[in-house]
């Protein structure tokens, strides 16, 4: 699959089953990336299928100049970020809802990062800022190339460099804290 823009225009030609091939490729991915941004569990599934519905709505145009997944997680991204700003001035959810979602995140997570290590390296990128979580999601667990994740966070490759460099120095930092060894990044 070429990362599933030959699903997307599928869809747009009216194939239904285009669509719930991205869903099924993307959707994990997204849900984790998106937690990273709003730390809610379901939230992030909301704001995916937000995504989704926007792509089976609007059928924004996809112009090739960036891969399907690149285009996708932008999407998803700003839809976050919307959400956030009108978010901000919520209040906090009660401590007993809270320990339903924090036990749910980590049941997807055990599910999705199987080996011990990958789970320490997890919980350290919790205690990053999010600009330092985000980035190391997509390169490292996304997999996306450092050109693709800036155009996702909107960061110039100056710009993307040097925040991946100070997250890494981050993360190394958070997992020497809790003892971690590890190879070199």
């Amino acid at each position: 699959m070429d990362n599933g823009a030959s699903s997307y225009r599928r869809y747009l030609e009216g194939d239904k089953e285009g669509i719930a091939e991205i869903v099924r490729e993307f959707k994990d991915g997204l849900i984790l990336y998106l937690n990273g941004y709003v730390d809610n569990l379901y939230t992030a599934e909301d704001l995916t299928e937000d995504t989704f519905f926007k792509l089976m709505t609007r059928k924004p145009r996809f112009s090739g100049r960036s891969s399907f997944k690149t285009w996708l997680y932008t999407i998803g991204r700003n839809i976050a970020v919307d959400w956030l700003r009108r978010e901000s001035k919520q209040t906090v959810l009660p401590a007993e809802d809270m320990e339903q979602y924090r036990k749910d995140e980590s049941d997807l997570e055990r599910t999705y990062i199987r080996e011990e290590r990958k789970m320490a390296v997890h919980r350290s990128l919790r205690k990053l800022t999010p600009d330092y979580r985000a980035v190391l999601w997509l390169v490292y667990f996304e997999d996306f190339s450092g050109r693709e994740a800036g155009a996702i966070l909107k960061k110039n490759d100056r710009q993307m460099k040097n925040l991946l460099y100070r997250a890494k120095q981050s993360l190394k930092s958070e997992l020497e804290k809790e003892g971690f060894t590890y190879e070199e990044f």
